[in-house]
């Protein structure tokens, strides 16, 4: 799930500013940007990420405010730097621009000028007020995110409803395959005996035969008691897109097994298989909007 947020806090004669961005990510790709400085309190930068995040690509940067360092001065952050300097010609580069970086631009990026000189020290309370910001950023992010997350499962439970409506119509229309079963044995073997009398009783258990291997009852069942147990989910909230996963890829595998069954089953299979593929479809637009969830 997206989204981004930054919260200050008075360091010194300045102030600490700190921003967390993410973007959406099957698994929790924690990326810190900060002074080297603060290399000492990145695993506690990290931990409290992982408290607050449970999937998605975050990127939290930190930058110290000029002066902020006992007995030193501020210095370039080369590093960041040569790093934005690289993705801006390598991004001209692909897109064939003739173009240059402003230098101008680039030092206004938060934490251009984070780097110290060896030997500083960062006054009192740095990680407290560090880790403050942060955690007043990720409770804004977590915010934002919860209520684009609720927008999402809104669109996805009505996916979700539409799905359960086009398996009630395969239902009904599944209540009449037995005779067209039949009916399709008949003539099949009335082409292969050309005239030869049929015995009505074996007739009867031939259809039934064919009517059972191509009966979809028991995958329209599993069916709609996944799409229950994904309302559930969300219904409920919280942790939930291993789950919905899980529970899309069973539905998918459901819909291709009624597929396969219905496939040259006259004009009551031709019926399923537009029911079928309308669910399809569904289950893939829940699936794209699942993948913004936690």
């Amino acid at each position: 799930m997206t989204g981004f947020a930054r919260a200050r806090r008075p360091l010194g004669d300045g102030e600490l500013v700190v921003s967390v961005k993410t973007l959406n990510h099957r698994s929790l790709d924690v990326h810190v940007h900060a002074p080297s400085v603060t290399d000492p309190f990145e695993n506690a930068v990290r931990s409290l990420v992982k408290s607050r995040l449970v999937r998605g690509h975050v990127e939290v940067r930190i930058a110290l405010p000029p002066g902020a360092m006992n007995g030193s001065s501020t210095a370039l952050n080369r590093t960041l730097l040569e790093e934005y300097l690289s993705a801006f010609n390598q991004a001209a580069a692909e897109h064939g621009l003739d173009a240059h970086p402003d230098l101008n631009a680039a030092l206004r990026i938060p934490g251009m000028f984070g780097e110290v000189s060896e030997g500083s020290e960062l006054p009192p309370g740095t990680e407290t007020a560090m880790l403050d910001a942060l955690g007043a950023a990720l409770d804004e992010l977590n915010q934002f995110r919860a209520r684009e997350g609720a927008e999402i499962a809104k669109e996805m439970s009505g996916h979700n409803t539409q799905l359960g409506v086009l398996a009630e119509e395969m239902e009904k229309i599944r209540a009449n395959a037995q005779e067209v079963f039949q009916s399709r044995l008949a003539e099949r073997l009335k082409d292969l005996l050309k005239g030869v009398q049929l015995d009505p009783q074996r007739l009867a258990q031939e259809a039934a035969v064919l009517a059972d291997r191509s009966d979809i009852g028991e995958e329209l069942a599993r069916l709609k008691i996944h799409a229950g147990q994904l309302a559930t989910l969300l219904d409920a909230g919280g942790e939930s897109g291993k789950k919905i996963d899980f529970l899309l890829q069973e539905m998918n595998r459901e819909t291709n097994t009624i597929l396969s069954k219905t496939s040259g089953a006259g004009e009551i299979g031709l019926k399923i298989t537009e029911l079928a593929l309308a669910a399809k479809a569904a289950i893939e637009k829940i699936r794209e909007q699942a993948l913004n969830l936690e």
